[in-house]
């Protein structure tokens, strides 16, 4: 019935660090469907008074124990207090008895305020349908945290799976900042609350209009996961954070439909939450190989096989916002696809599975789906397409996923949560037309060796090349916002100084890469760089030091003559038509890579969303030609040169290739374990493009 809270507005700072308080606290209790409603008039002798407002759960009664305890709100001017009160069930329904309250902290004029309360005689007595109750009892509070605690800040706001920029209707967001709430992050009950101990995340219109505050899920001091109202229109929000005092506004944008797959390791990247269907009574967990990990049976998918993944934003679906039990199902209206492989496969469910705001998706492999530990896997709404997530998928009738240079003992090592290292450096050069402002040459070199973990596999793509079957293409999509900084998943491993000598000509001669954060690079060429060079064909020497991780190395790679395009880059492109490529030169078994993307940038400053979509199609020098399908090409966005000009859009077309990528092998130091390695390079050419 009612619980009461406990310390209350306290005179801001002046007092002594524990004071002597009687708590006295008369209210009403009403019963509603979402528990007991708990809210009167507070007294803490020698601190202040306020207001006070609790909500017991009825679920709190359903245990059939003789107390119930539950979260209390304070408000004063100047701050809240919050806490814990356990007081005898029969209170709540017009008995009497001992309680006892906690508070635990407070915001704005009184953060950092603690107290107790053991004792408090209560009663209660039926008015009607609610009942009126009274409490009071002698206690301490300790006010030597007062005014201690900064204002919440918001850095960023996200949606609550793949942490990219831009929030659906009716899905799970995540908004990143400090002080946001308690150091020891709290989940409010079921049915999740729009405020909790006196805290709130707002959406606010930023074309003017009523505000929506979200439902809550977890609030801590770093972060605050809840779900956004599926009411709330698609458009451009200001969001804040209430926690004793407002916090800064954070432009985000909130749109119909954005999916988010959750991950294995929750990072947002990697292995995706995916489950193999194996009978009616096992679903087994997505991993590299054949076990038990964590406590659930896992293994890799097999192609034919039925899989559920799980991620949150299909579509707003108001019914479904709080409540358990809802199952809605959005493909049977709007065309949805799980794109596993670059290959696109229907899907068979796709929405509310009995969880608010969480997303159920079933599809299953074909035959010829491809296999590999790190498959990339993105969901597809109407064409809009989710951040790149990972399955792991075995050939059929195999036990583990096959992944060029690791074991089947490493793949079970990874599973069972030990970490491998691998390295990769390349040689890049892109000779870049960008009318009119004219023609531009970039070159230089990058590496690193890094330290990965079996959830973040498929970053070992971004540190090592790999030769895609020649004629195959895979599209990605990325959101980032300017308050965003991108997060590595990957540790870096110090391999001290590192250089590269070339042939003559280049300039590279025992020339030192710079080193920051153990990633180590090197310009050769730049716009506006007073001395600029090139690659050139032929030998290039990679020669490592060693440093407090990885140990001496050397490499080489020899780069051939590059490849001629016989008719210069289009500027403009016509998605449905396709997109053929002729050209001569290089060696024949160069791989050729041609990328293109497409892309809008919407808010400004620190408040810009950039949405990129992105191909990337592979062959090889001796094909002399290839072909985008427009199957590929139409799910890049349509611009136009308008756009580009004005700068709220952007389109690329890059034709590169190289010679297959040279192994090496490091040791790791700490154990004088191998680190798998590549040395690669890339020349091409680049142009502005429109996609229409």
């Amino acid at each position: 019935m009612i619980r009461f809270v406990l310390a209350l507005l306290i005179a801001a700072g002046a007092q002594a660090a524990t004071v002597s308080s009687t708590l006295t606290l008369t209210g009403t209790t009403t019963i509603s469907a979402s528990g007991y409603v708990n809210s009167g008039q507070i007294t803490l002798t020698n601190v202040g008074s306020g207001t006070f407002a609790s909500t017991i759960p009825l679920s709190a009664l359903e245990t059939g124990s003789a107390t119930v305890t539950a979260p209390f709100t304070i408000t004063l001017s100047g701050g809240t207090l919050v806490g814990t009160y356990t007081e005898p069930s029969g209170i709540l329904l017009g008995g009497s008895g001992n309680a006892a309250a906690t508070i635990s902290g407070g915001t704005g004029s009184f953060a950092g305020y603690t107290g107790s309360f053991p004792t408090l005689a209560g009663s209660s007595t039926q008015a009607g349908i609610s009942f009126n109750f009274t409490f009071s009892g002698a206690g301490t509070v300790s006010t030597s945290g007062g005014s201690t605690t900064a204002p919440p800040s918001i850095a960023s706001v996200t949606d609550g799976a793949s942490y990219t920029a831009n929030v659906a209707e009716g899905s799970f967001f995540t908004v990143w900042g400090s002080n946001l709430g308690p150091t020891a992050g709290v989940y409010p009950p079921s049915p999740w609350p729009t405020l909790y101990n006196g805290i709130k995340v707002t959406f606010t219109p930023v074309a003017g209009g009523a505000p929506t505050d979200a439902y809550l899920q977890y609030i801590g001091a770093g972060q605050i996961n809840g779900v956004l109202p599926s009411a709330v229109p698609a458009g451009n929000y200001n969001v804040t954070v209430t926690n004793g005092t407002l916090s800064n506004a954070v432009q985000t944008q909130v749109v119909a439909t954005k999916v988010g797959l959750f991950t294995q390791d929750q990072s947002g990247t990697g292995l995706a939450d995916v489950q193999n269907y194996i009978s009616p009574s096992e679903n087994d967990w997505d991993r590299l190989t054949t076990g038990v990990y964590g406590g659930s049976q896992s293994s890799p998918a097999k192609p034919g096989q039925t899989l559920i993944a799980w991620g949150t934003g299909v579509g707003p679906y108001a019914a479904g916002d709080l409540a358990v039990g809802i199952y809605h199902d959005f493909s049977t209206t709007q065309t949805i696809r799980a794109i596993v492989g670059g290959v696109s496969i229907p899907v068979a469910y796709a929405g509310r599975a009995g969880w608010a705001a969480e997303d159920q998706i079933n599809f299953t492999l074909p035959a010829n789906v491809p296999t590999g530990c790190a498959v990339s896997l993105q969901i597809s709404v109407n064409g809009v397409l989710s951040a790149p997530t990972s399955i792991s998928i075995a050939p059929a009738g195999a036990t583990a996923c096959v992944q060029p240079g690791y074991t089947t003992a490493q793949l079970t090592l990874l599973d069972q949560g030990g970490t491998i290292n691998a390295g990769g450096f390349s040689l890049s050069q892109t000779t870049m037309s960008e009318p009119p402002y004219g023609t531009f040459l970039t070159a230089g070199a990058a590496g690193s060796f890094t330290q990965i973990t079996g959830f973040q596999l498929g970053a070992a793509a971004s540190v090592t090349y790999s030769v895609i079957t020649s004629g195959s293409c895979e599209v990605i999509h990325v959101t980032s916002q300017g308050t965003s900084s991108s997060v590595s998943h990957l540790t870096n491993l110090d391999a001290g100084a590192v250089t590269l000598n070339g042939p003559s000509g280049t300039g590279l001669n025992s020339q030192k890469l710079t080193e920051t954060g153990n990633s180590y690079s090197y310009t050769l060429s730049a716009p506006g760089q007073t001395s600029n060079g090139s690659l050139l064909a032929g030998q290039y020497i990679l020669t490592g030091a060693g440093g407090n991780d990885v140990g001496s190395f050397n490499t080489s790679i020899t780069i051939g003559p590059p490849l001629t395009l016989n008719s210069p880059l289009p500027t403009n492109v016509t998605e449905s038509a396709g997109l053929t490529l002729n050209w001569t030169g290089g060696n024949a078994s160069d791989v050729v890579e041609i990328i293109g993307d497409s892309g809008t940038f919407t808010g400004t400053g620190a408040n810009q969303v950039t949405s990129i979509t992105e191909f990337i199609c592979s062959t090889t020098a001796g094909q002399r030609t290839f072909t985008v399908p427009a199957s590929i090409l139409t799910q890049l966005p349509v611009i136009t040169q308008a756009q580009v000009t004005a700068g709220t859009a952007t389109g690329l077309l890059e034709v590169a290739s190289g010679p297959p990528a040279v192994s090496f092998n490091a040791t790791l130091k700490k154990d004088g374990s191998t680190i798998p390695s590549t040395f690669s390079s890339s020349v091409g050419t680049a142009g502005l493009c429109t996609y229409q």
